[in-house]
Order: C-alpha cells, then structure tokens, then sequence
C-alpha cells in the first residue's frame, strides 16, 4: 500500500439530503502508513450547473455557480502515520437549487478535499457528493387546487364528400400533485361524424429545457392510460386516474439554465385531435381537493406569480409515448385499456451518487402501490454509499429513489419505513 492509504470525506450522521440554509458538517480523514509533508489541507462546498448540447456528453457548453466557499484545515507540516481527521462545517445558501441530472445537463452540490503536497510530489484529491433539495410548496400557485379544464373541436372530411367534426374536452381535479398522488382525469368527447374515432389517450409528460448555445427541449411520457373510441353520433365520458411516479419538481428555483414543466395531454388518434393541460408537481401537497370540476377564477392580487410552462414544442421535442393495445367489449363505454407503464432508463446517475440496495418486500407491505420509477432526472436518494442497508436522514421530504437507472427493478422497491429504518452501525455511512 502507498503512503496514504485512505483519504476521504464524511458527513456527520450519514447524511446526503440537505434543505437549503442548513449548516453542512463532516469531516475529513486520512490514514497515513508513514509521515506525509504537505504544504496545505483545504475542503470546499460548491454547488454548480452545467449544460451541453450533446446528449451525455462533458463538454459543457454554459455553466451557472451557485456557491463555493472554501476552508484551510490545516498549514504547512507533515502528518505522521496513523489516523487523522478534520472536522469542517459550512452553511448551504437559502437560494441553493434543487439537485438534478439529465441527458443534456445537471444540478451537482458536493463537497472536495485537497492535500496539497510540495513540489513533485503527487497531490491527492476526494469528493462527496450530496444533495439539495428545495421543496416547492403547491399551495403557493395561484389556483392550485381549481382543475384544469381545455377544449378542442376537430373538423374532418370522411368518405371523400361527408364532412363532420369532433368536441373533445378535457379536465383534472387540481393543478398539482405530489409524488404517489393521484391525478383523476375527465374527457367528453362529442362525436358529431358519422365515422367511429380512434381511441383516446392521456399522457402525464415532461419536458425538460436546457439553456445552452440555443434552448434544448426534452420531452418524454411518463404514464399513459388509453381508452375506446367512441361510436358515430355518439357522446360520452371517461373518467381515469394517473398515479404520480417519483419525479423531480416543477420549475427548478435558483436555476436559469435548467427548467422542468409536465403536462397531461389528452388526444384522439383518429381524427387527430389533442388538448394539453399544464400541471405542477411539488413537494408539499394540496391542502384541499375542490368538490365540483369547474374552472378556477383568476389570480387574486397579490398572490405569488409562478409561470405557468407554455405547451410543449412539437417541432423541436421528441416524444417517447409507448402505446397499449386492447380489444374494446363496448365500443360506447370508455374504460382503462393499460395502465401506467415503465419506460426504459435513459438517464445516467450522478457521478458518485449512491447506488439503491434493493430489500425484500412485498407489495403490500408499501403505503402505496409499487411506484414507476421513471428515470426523469435524479430524485433525492435514501441511501448512502454502503455495502449493506438505507441511512436514515432527518428530512420527511425526501422523494423516492431512482430504481431503475439501467432498467425495472426485478424486485419491489423497500416500504418507505424500511428505508428510512436505522444503519446498521457496523456499517460505514458515505465510504
């Protein structure tokens, strides 16, 4: 083994989630073989943004500095063999922006120590990563808990010479949902053709835009449910619930180069017919759900204006929809063919971020059915860099943790007690 035969970071308690304004506190330990000179031991914070125009690639091309504050641990000396640790504490900034990675950029917070060696001698070098998150409260949107509610008619020429049209309405209960809520869905459709319509699907999406030499919009679907078509001369209804996967946050405060919007679009596939309603998905949920599905007034003075995300570009943006497929008993009823399914991962994990321990548990020991963990950008972890189970973090507003960075879990994901459950002290938070 070399001289130093361990150098690393650790934060106190085991803990990766922090909450913007929070103190940061760790220390820094190195075990020697044998006396190391050095001319300084430093530790800094940063957290940063960076952005590039090519899709996984780490030649970025516009970057944004959050913080970065740096402490001297130590001067000019030597360290004898044996253990050493230096204890650090910074404090986070109130305006720090949630952590997030996707294919075109991301939001990383971490922590890195150098020990600075004379000269020609190799300097040595650790980081940690961890992660921000700053919660969006729904409650602070205008109008959160009115639904959404759009229209659209299309008109449409059939068997070369008969014209008719379709009315195709939709609405949801609220603006916005938390992870593992359900969004409840409502379409009327009015079919005024003599021609039976395709079927009708609503899709959960979110486009994610990066700021680089020109915007970048990636747009994907996140759950999709399907129903029958409707019947010439035919109106009717359906009704269908999405239930919310583990998800970055709307917006992305504190961040200009990154921004998240979701959407529900509602369409006919024949005729081609569509509605997109914007939604928000937050961290602090909706007080009150509204007992009639009617549009909400507008803003009251003074309330907090958030900009509510345009509809997704349809020229720039590709979109991954995974179509189902069903035979329709009763073509004039409207009912679930499929529901939500699991995309293939296409995202990378954060460099040094922890890898999920899958534990065995049973799907009704969850509090909610089995989430889709869609990898749509890096949620808050529950686990630190260990070999054995979860480390418990202070935070109850933490999301769930990506599963499926390089596809489904092939086991159900541990209950949110399991994982929040005591380390085992044996084991070693962050190494």
């Amino acid at each position: 083994m070399g001289r130093v035969q361990l150098f690393e970071i650790r934060l106190s308690h085991g803990r990766v989630v922090y909450s913007p304004g929070e103190p940061l506190a760790g220390s820094v330990r190195v075990c020697l073989g044998a006396p190391l000179p050095f001319r300084a031991i430093r530790v800094s914070c940063t957290g940063s943004c960076r952005v590039s125009s090519k899709a996984n690639d780490t030649a970025w091309v516009a970057e944004e500095g959050y913080f970065n504050s740096a402490l001297s641990l130590a001067d000019k000396g030597s360290l004898p063999a044996g253990e050493h640790n230096f204890p650090f504490q910074f404090l986070l900034p109130a305006t720090a922006p949630t952590s997030f990675e996707g294919p075109f950029g991301k939001i990383v917070h971490q922590v890195q120590a150098t020990i600075d060696t004379p000269r020609f001698s190799k300097d040595h070098q650790c980081s940690c990563v961890f992660y921000i998150l700053s919660p969006l409260n729904l409650n602070s949107i205008p109008d959160i808990e009115q639904p959404n509610v759009a229209s659209t008619t299309k008109k449409f020429s059939y068997k070369l010479v008969k014209t008719g049209s379709v009315i195709l309405t939709a609405s949801t209960d609220l603006r916005g949902y938390v992870v593992g809520q359900v969004l409840r869905l409502q379409a009327d459709i009015e079919n005024q053709s003599g021609k039976d319509t395709g079927p009708v699907v609503a899709s959960l999406l979110q486009k994610v835009s990066y700021k680089a030499k020109r915007w970048i919009y990636d747009v994907r679907t996140i759950a999709e449910v399907e129903g029958a078509g409707v019947k010439a001369w035919r109106q009717t209804q359906w009704q269908e619930q999405i239930l919310v996967p583990p998800l970055p946050q709307s917006a992305l405060p504190g961040c200009s180069l990154i921004h998240v919007d979701y959407y529900l679009q509602v369409s006919l596939k024949a005729p081609e017919a569509s509605v997109t309603l914007p939604v928000f998905i937050g961290n602090i949920a909706v007080n009150q759900a509204p007992l009639s599905p009617r549009p909400g007034p507008g803003s009251p003075p003074g309330a907090l204006s958030l900009v509510v995300p345009s509809a997704p570009p349809q020229e720039e943006a590709e979109v991954e929809v995974v179509a189902g497929h069903s035979h329709f008993a009763d073509p004039v009823s409207l009912f679930k063919s499929h529901s939500q399914q699991p995309l293939p991962a296409t995202f990378s994990p954060v460099p040094g971020a922890p890898e999920p321990c899958p534990r065995d548990s049973s799907p009704a020991s969850h509090p909610l059915p089995p989430a889709l963990c869609i990898s749509t950008g890096t949620t808050v972890p529950y686990f630190a860099e260990v070999s054995g189970g979860p480390v418990p973090t202070p935070s109850t507003l933490i999301l769930p943790p990506e599963y499926s960075s390089w596809g489904h879990p092939y086991e159900a994901p541990p209950s949110y007690e399991q994982s929040c459950g005591p380390a085992d002290p044996g084991m070693t938070p962050g190494s």
